[in-house]
């Protein structure tokens, strides 16, 4: 039996969710984790207004996966006085569940984020060095101790604190760093110094250790370390570490172009490969070897897209003074249409849905569609 939970853990398997923005509101938003899918299909779409709730009703739909998620902000009541709330609305009252992957799918590996840079690239051109424009932050993962111990005592406190579950850094244990020093200290009458006597400065050949640790194991170390240092009062530092970003993940792409390109040339493969009619250009005439992308509105990432040494950007939208600041730093701007950067991946995400939940059936909204569908020319 495939759960609403099975779905959910699914879905996020592509799009995790510790990778959507702080402000976003992805992952299972209606429906219970426990509660049984119906033999009826998925449906994908980017928006879930009232026409496609309808289309979901008429498929059968077990549940709805919508890439915008129809619960943004936080809601008071739910009327249906909206087309929003219209489409929720009919989905509750059917018990359908409703999921949203949203910036999650943006950041994540093979996301849409990555899909929409390569499609700025000519057919057979694998480009190069794509990286996220703003990394996600992966936690540091505990701290990291530093202490002091006399040199023919490092080892056994080494491995002491190894024991104890520091020094462990991927599929490598015992990990540490050691350094030669002196180190001084003087003790009252009450001490029983280990090396030296009280009441006189001593200056003692030391090794500074160090050793990262996981946060659970900390106290366990620390009382290690304490164990195996001959010192009464051994010094020791613990070191928060901070968080290391993954240049794989976050949210919008830059990538290297296998061969220069003008905007012109980059717009007609996006034209192509987004299967739209318009695309928007603010060129500064100049060529291309490196593009910034990101699905939506992606003006925040500009600054990044620039700094990563990006000559063109490539978005949803973007206003009118942004475009300008843009262009004025060198930076061409190619404008495709909010969800024409978004809607293409909708069947991908369909495909790999169906590899990750076998025996569940997963369809594309055939009404879901941009709200902009005719240009006058």
């Amino acid at each position: 039996m495939t759960t609403v939970g099975r779905l959910a853990c699914a879905l996020d398997g592509i799009a995790p969710a510790h990778l959507a923005e702080d402000w976003d509101n992805v992952g299972l938003l209606v429906g219970d984790y426990d509660e049984p899918l119906s033999d009826g299909p998925v449906l994908v779409t980017i928006d879930l207004p009232a026409d496609v709730a309808d289309e979901a009703l008429e498929r059968g739909a077990s549940a709805v996966v919508a890439y915008h998620p129809p619960i943004f902000r936080g809601i008071k009541r739910l009327t249906g006085s909206t087309p929003k709330e219209k489409g929720l609305l009919r989905c509750v009252r059917a018990g359908m569940a409703v999921l949203s992957p949203h910036t999650a799918l943006d950041a994540a590996s093979e996301g849409l984020g990555e899909w929409l840079a390569r499609t700025t690239l000519d057919a057979g051109d694998a480009g190069r060095d794509l990286r996220a424009l703003s990394p996600h932050q992966r936690d540091g993962g505990g701290v990291k101790i530093v202490t002091f111990v006399p040199t023919q005592h490092v080892d056994a406190v080494r491995e002491a604190m190894a024991s104890a579950g520091a020094g462990v850094i991927g599929a490598y244990t015992t990990c540490s760093f050691q350094q030669s020093g002196t180190g001084t200290f003087e003790g009252d009458e009450t001490t029983n110094p280990a090396v030296g006597k009280r009441g006189r400065l001593e200056r003692v050949g030391e090794l500074r250790l160090e050793m990262v640790c996981a946060t659970r194991a900390l106290p366990s170390t620390l009382a290690a370390l304490a164990e195996a240092h001959p010192y009464e009062e051994p010094a020791f530092d613990v070191i928060p570490l901070g968080a290391k970003p993954d240049a794989l993940l976050g949210s919008g792409r830059a990538i290297t172009l296998g061969e220069q390109s003008t905007a012109q040339q980059i717009a007609a493969r996006l034209r192509t490969a987004l299967g739209v009619d318009v695309v928007k250009i603010a060129d500064t005439d100049g060529t291309i070897e490196r593009v910034g992308v990101c699905p939506g509105s992606g003006a925040s990432l500009v600054d990044a897209a620039i700094a990563d040494g990006c000559t063109c950007f490539v978005t949803g939208e973007m206003t009118h003074h942004e475009t300008l600041a843009a262009l004025d730093r060198g930076c061409s701007v190619i404008l495709a249409g909010h969800t024409n950067t978004e809607r293409p991946y909708m069947p991908i995400l369909a495909d790999r849905l169906r590899g990750a939940l076998e025996g569940v059936e997963f369809v594309v909204s055939q009404r879901d569609r941009a709200p902009f569908v005719h240009d006058i020319g």
